[in-house]
């Protein structure tokens, strides 16, 4: 069963819809195979500190808990541990917020290890707020260990010890990932090869669009976070470019925060961009909301950086738009396209090559004698000759070039007339 609980106002400028929000929430039970029983928007008049929801309301999936045998509760918010532990008790069930849901759809997705490390960061990080002394199993005494006297310790400071102790030990582990990511980074960035990164809303066509660019076969389905590890290819831009292309983790609405802080390593792929691709699905009616949550996380992640990021926004799914008119108003660089047929993806590479001449090259005019074969050869094969133009003793070449290979150049040749 998942229910909604609804403000009477929604915060925020772009607010979606009750039914919108219900829809996703029973979108990420199925992606971890739960068969939803009956699930219901219901309308807050007020905030509840007991348990979240009105005491008529509680009675209500109380009935309908007992009815049909339910033994799962899912409320799309999140709850605090003395809710979570009330509506249990009220209901006989089980009963998660959306926080413990996300969890544990990233801890079944995750496959390297570090993604699984990461999950169970967040998830020990969660239970840490759980683990409160209203839990009578808790509170049972152990004897002391050892030579030690006294009364023990009981067992919701045991498990918290034990709690702590695995979190140290995970922040250990994900050290030593974050310094050979680090390394991998360094690599990137000695080689001349650019990367450009997809981000976006969950189920947005990240993959997809991360498959047809780049030949690879990451699982692109239609549920929510069917890509948790992030994964890199080398293509090929029309021009002859290479670069490196990164499909990401996708983002959500509310997104719990011990997640953004775990995956922090993975996400900061996202400020060694040269170019941002932030994939959206035209599609759905709550595309500018998607969009706020997604820039709010990037802003949070880039900090100044943000603004002097270069970032194109791909409009996916346009085959799936019926009504044309219903398009966001454009605002900034944009390409629409779909991913799935292919139709204004060749677009996107020419918009993303064009942002790449922008970052990676600057324009330079050198001034090589007539005869000069080596240093014109140099520049062509080092650069992008844009034009030339002969005088009685030299030629004008206007190239294109990155500030290394103009470097390189003028030490070598000392001819630059600019």
């Amino acid at each position: 069963m998942v229910i909604h609980p609804q403000p009477l106002m929604d915060a925020g400028s772009f607010a979606r819809s009750a039914k919108s929000q219900l829809e996703e929430a029973v979108g990420l039970a199925e992606a971890i195979h739960l068969d939803v029983a009956h699930a219901q928007i219901f309308q807050l008049k007020r905030h509840t500190p007991k348990t979240h929801i009105g005491s008529g309301q509680v009675d209500q999936c109380a009935q309908i808990i007992s009815e049909q045998h339910i033994n799962l509760v899912i409320v799309n918010t999140q709850l605090s541990p003395t809710q979570q532990r009330n509506l249990e008790k009220a209901w006989s069930c089980k009963v998660i917020d959306r926080t413990a849901l996300i969890l544990e759809i990233f801890g079944e997705r995750a496959q390297t290890a570090e993604g699984r490390l990461q999950v169970e960061l967040a998830a020990l990080n969660y239970q840490k707020s759980r683990l409160v002394r209203s839990w009578t199993h808790l509170e049972r005494q152990r004897g002391g260990a050892g030579f030690m006297g006294g009364p023990g310790e009981k067992q919701i400071e045991t498990d918290r010890r034990l709690i702590a102790e695995r979190i140290i030990a995970i922040k250990k582990q994900l050290a030593k990932v974050v310094r050979t990511r680090e390394l991998h980074r360094k690599t990137r960035r000695d080689a001349p090869y650019p990367v450009v990164a997809l981000v976006g809303y969950t189920n947005a066509g990240k993959s997809t669009l991360f498959n047809r660019l780049g030949g690879a076969d990451v699982l692109a389905a239609d549920m929510l976070f069917a890509t948790l590890d992030p994964t890199i290819r080398a293509i090929t831009l029309p021009q002859g470019q290479q670069i490196m292309l990164s499909d990401t983790v996708g983002f959500i609405s509310d997104l719990p925060h011990e997640l953004i802080a775990a995956f922090r390593a993975t996400l900061e792929e996202v400020l060694e961009a040269d170019v941002l691709v932030h994939v959206r699905d035209v599609s759905n009616l709550d595309t500018e909301a998607q969009k706020a949550d997604v820039e709010s996380v990037l802003k949070e992640l880039c900090g100044t950086q943000w603004e002097d990021k270069r970032r194109i926004e791909a409009w996916n799914k346009i085959d799936c738009v019926e009504d044309p008119e219903r398009l966001p108003k454009p605002a900034g660089d944009y390409v629409i396209l779909s991913a799935l047929t292919g139709d204004g993806v060749s677009s996107l590479l020419h918009r993303i090559e064009t942002l790449l001449q922008a970052a990676m090259f600057v324009e330079r005019e050198y001034r090589i004698a007539h005869g000069d074969g080596k240093a014109l050869a140099w520049l062509h094969a080092h650069g992008n000759v844009r034009s030339r133009t002969d005088t009685d003793d030299a030629a004008i070449i206007a190239v294109s070039i990155s500030p290394a290979n103009a470097a390189r150049y003028e030490k070598l040749f000392l001819f630059r007339d600019a």
